[in-house]
């Protein structure tokens, strides 16, 4: 459904579900916090490409319609809303963790890192952050993580939206350099083509080696 053609009730049991999204916000706003940001990731489980982590910090009362997990919405749904969310956004960051990097220091302070990054591109900086399930080190912020916290908190929502549109254009873009391997569909997730690709032609730059041993495709890089 078109954001024009919502209207009455439909309209209304949709501000509905975005003010309960707010309740993690208006909690923290009301015990004096002033600058709270969401925190999520996408691209912990693929076997290319780099992890991806956003930060985003709403302004009170933040209406964004349809905005939601970034795995329930279509990619047509992601793309309209990053926009969006830039848009009204106080202030986002992204960050970015590449293959070589993961395979250095592993997936989960991989993550943590690119989570610290993003965290570190917003301005104003944040005085409290609302975390994807995750408790991040290295951070002096008060956190609260909150397991499928893309569910339900819209900054986190906001984060999971912008970190997965990110990421998902740069492995499309990769799409281009190594065709064999069909990143523009599998965003680098190990489908059954993807993996028999690998089998074929071996594994790229953009391939997480650690990653890869499960199937015993180490391999010459392509």
């Amino acid at each position: 459904m078109a954001l024009r053609t919502l209207k009455g009730e439909k309209l209304e049991a949709e501000k509905a579900r975005l003010a309960a999204l707010r309740r993690y916000e208006e909690e923290y706003l009301a015990k004096g916090y002033a600058a709270i940001c969401g925190i999520d990731e996408a691209g912990r489980g693929p076997l290319a490409g780099p992890v991806v982590a956003a930060a985003v910090i709403l302004p009170p009362g933040a209406e964004i319609l349809f905005l939601n997990d970034s795995k329930k919405l279509s990619e047509a749904r992601r793309e309209a809303l990053f926009d969006e969310i830039c848009a009204k956004a106080v202030s986002y960051g992204i960050g970015s963790v590449s293959p070589a990097r993961i395979d250095e220091i592993n997936i989960l302070q991989a993550t943590y890192e690119a989570m610290r990054e993003a965290i570190g591109k917003l301005s104003p900086p944040p005085d409290f952050c609302l975390n994807d399930a995750v408790t991040i080190p290295g951070v002096a912020i008060p956190q609260l993580p909150i397991v499928k916290g893309d569910a339900k908190s819209l900054s986190i929502a906001a984060a999971s939206v912008l970190a997965k549109v990110t990421r998902d254009r740069f492995l499309i873009s990769l799409d281009a350099l190594y065709p064999a391997y069909g990143f523009a569909k599998n965003k680098g997730y190990g489908t059954a083509a993807h993996i028999e690709a690998l089998r074929v032609h071996g594994a790229t730059p953009v391939h997480r080696k650690t990653f890869l041993t499960h199937f015993e495709l180490g391999g010459e890089e392509a």
